[in-house]
């Protein structure tokens, strides 16, 4: 299929570079220029000089760009992707951002009659480099079952969680999910660890039972070492809490737990930590 991709970051990236392998024609646009140029070295392909150039002739469009802001200024602006894709085509928009964002912008594509899905990502880097990043996704079903197997060229597992807007709001109960695995985590390592007790000994008796997380497989090994300097970002973790925190006010959702380890990771930027791994709220108690 023809195909656009707008937004090369770290997820875009690899992402776009699987496109390509799967033997589509791919055109991308990046704000930096120079990733883009970087992009094409890599994979070939096609650059745009604007969303709405890429867009012109694609079937589908995906973007995975930063905020509810960015995707506006992508999708919906003079120069966006809604101003260069023809009637019949597809936006596919991988940012994690607002149920809110998602459904003015498929508002907006409905009335060029063009499908619109907001299907946020989980795996992070590493998923997207590996092609195995599960998404949720919020849309129509005949919309969703042409987007498929595009999709499938980067993940590991696809599910329509709903209308549009849903996929951002599964996206949100990932985050919050996420948040008390990785505090609970923290706290049961600082506190082995206080006891005198062996973290990997600890480790091989625990995660064989309902302790068991993938924070506690991937995570508790670099947390012990006092290593954070990869993986999901301090300030992406705050930003996608945010989004949580917002929409429960809205709902009524009770996130107790959610705004108290949205504070302790302000704690954690405070010690010079925007940029660590999710992993690193152990830091702040290690401090205490």
């Amino acid at each position: 299929m023809r195909v656009a991709f707008v937004g090369l970051g770290v997820m875009g990236n690899p992402m776009a570079g699987y496109l390509v392998q799967a033997g589509h024609e791919v055109t991308v646009f990046n704000r930096n220029p120079a990733r883009a140029n970087k992009w094409q070295e890599q994979y070939g392909g096609e650059i745009a000089a604007t969303p709405a150039a890429a867009a012109q002739g694609a079937e589908i469009v995906l973007s995975c760009v930063g905020n509810d802001d960015d995707v506006r200024d992508v999708i919906l602006a003079e120069d966006g992707i809604l101003q260069g894709i023809a009637a019949g085509g597809v936006i596919v928009d991988h940012t994690t951002a607002s149920a809110v964002v998602a459904r003015e912008v498929y508002d907006a594509a409905e009335e060029k009659e063009v499908g619109f899905l907001d299907a946020p990502l989980s795996g992070g880097q590493a998923g997207a480099e590996n092609g195995q990043l599960t998404i949720m996704v919020g849309g129509d079903d005949l919309v969703y079952e042409r987007v498929l197997p595009v999709m499938d060229a980067y993940a590991k597992a696809c599910t329509l969680i709903g209308s549009v807007g849903s996929g951002q709001l599964a996206k949100m109960v990932n985050q919050i999910c996420i948040a008390g695995v990785v505090q609970g985590l923290s706290e049961g390592l600082h506190f082995a660890k206080r006891a005198g007790l062996d973290p990997a000994k600890v480790i091989g008796a625990i995660s064989k039972g309902a302790a068991q997380s993938w924070q506690m497989e991937n995570r508790w090994e670099t947390m012990v070492a006092d290593d954070f300097d990869f993986g999901f970002a301090v300030e992406w973790m705050r930003k996608d809490l945010k989004i949580a925190l917002d929409e429960a006010e809205r709902n009524g959702a009770a996130l107790d737990m959610t705004r108290l380890v949205d504070g302790y990771y302000a704690e954690v930027q405070e010690l010079g930590g925007n940029r660590w791994d999710t992993s690193s709220l152990i830091a702040r108690l290690e401090k205490i």
